[in-house]
C-alpha cells in the first residue's frame, strides 16, 4: 500500500469521524457513559476535521500524521477515564478503544514512513509499507 494513499484515505476518515462527533456529540456522549460530555466530543470532532483537511491538503506532510497521533492518545485517555456506569456502555467503550488503538497503529505506521529519508531506516517495517 502506497503510504500517500494511505495518508489520504485517513485524512477522509478523519473528516468523516469528526463530522459524526460534531453532529452526534450528544448520542455518542450517552452511549459512551459521559452525558454532559457533547461539547468536549464535538470539540473532538472539530479537531479530528481540521486535521484532516490540513492532511489532505499536504498528504506527505509527516507532522500532520503526528498530530493524529497526538489525537489518538487524547482519545484514548479520555475514553480510560470515562466512569461508564452500566454494562452496555462499558461494552460501548472497550469497543470505541479497541477502534481507536487499530487507527493508531494506521498513524503511527504512516507517520513513520513519512518521517523517514531512506528504506535503511525501516528495518521493522514490512517490505509492503514501503514504496
Amino acid at each position: 500500500m502506497h503510504v500517500i494513499r494511505l495518508a489520504r484515505f485517513l485524512g477522509w476518515f478523519s473528516i468523516g469521524l469528526g463530522l459524526m462527533e460534531i453532529f452526534g456529540g450528544r448520542t455518542l456522549a450517552r452511549k459512551l457513559g459521559m452525558s454532559g460530555r457533547a461539547k468536549l466530543i464535538r470539540g473532538y470532532g472539530v479537531r479530528e476535521v481540521a486535521n484532516g483537511v490540513a492532511i489532505l491538503a499536504s498528504p506527505t506532510s509527516a507532522p500532520l500524521l503526528w498530530a493524529r497521533v497526538g489525537g489518538d492518545a487524547l482519545d484514548i485517555a479520555t475514553l480510560l477515564g470515562t466512569p461508564s456506569f452500566g454494562r452496555r456502555e462499558r461494552a460501548n467503550v472497550k469497543l470505541a478503544l479497541a477502534a481507536v488503538a487499530g487507527v493508531t497503529l494506521l498513524d503511527i505506521l504512516c507517520a513513520t514512513r513519512l518521517s523517514t529519508d531512506s528504506d535503511e531506516e525501516l528495518e521493522y517495517v514490512p517490505p509492503y509499507w514501503q514504496d
